[in-house]
């Protein structure tokens, strides 16, 4: 999950964004020259290399996201979640899944979380039909979305997994293939977390939201 995280809370910060769902099709193109700047500026600060796949009008970083959901406020782009429905294998096992990714909030919004942006996805989740919302983490982030959507019953957090994802583009002296060990953040939707197959590994069959 391509994610800039905050680490506090601003509730007067959250009163004051929109949000609004765009599917991809309907993006034109100074909203991708808008989510480019937004998210050059979010995740700069996180390294230069993970604000590199933003150049130009380009506003996603390995799969494209089928729809977004954009938070807004006076200044612009306040916030952004991606999602895509997508078939993982769990262990030789298809699962249908909506994936989560490019999390990022602007830098000048320290209190937008994780969890207030996840309320706002959670319905159309549920209109998407997916069973599972599913996305990863670093482990170094462990503490701060189990503080942000275990606690709080959102999703379940689960390690020891290898996830093996493609590059999304081909390198000539690097391999077409990732595997990482990852967090993984399970989120119930249409089935219960104990549906969940089990497995240690878990294909994507392509590249990162």
């Amino acid at each position: 999950m391509n994610i800039a995280v905050s680490r506090t809370e601003a509730p007067s910060a959250r009163s004051q964004v929109q949000w609004s769902r765009r599917w991809e099709s309907e993006l034109q193109l100074t909203d991708h020259a808008e989510l480019a700047e937004f998210f050059r500026n979010s995740y700069g600060p996180t390294g230069a290399f993970n604000a590199q796949p933003f150049e130009g009008n380009r506003s996603w970083a390995g799969a494209r996201p089928e729809v977004r959901i954009i938070g807004y406020d006076a200044r612009g782009v306040a916030a952004h979640v991606g999602l895509l429905r997508r078939f993982i294998k769990i262990c030789g096992v298809d699962l249908l899944v909506a994936e989560l990714g490019l999390y990022a909030v602007r830098p000048d919004l320290e209190g937008l979380g994780i969890s207030h942006a996840m309320r706002v996805t959670y319905p159309i989740l549920h209109e998407l039909g997916v069973p599972f919302g599913f996305g990863t983490v670093r482990p170094a982030l462990a503490k701060h979305m189990t503080r942000l959507v275990a606690r709080q019953g959102l999703a379940t957090l689960m390690s020891g997994i290898r996830v093996r994802s493609t590059h999304p583009d081909v390198y000539p002296n690097l391999s077409p293939i990732r595997i990482e060990d990852v967090i993984v953040v399970v989120f119930p939707i249409g089935r219960s977390i104990s549906e969940w197959p089990a497995g240690t590994i878990i294909d994507r069959n392509g590249p990162e939201l």
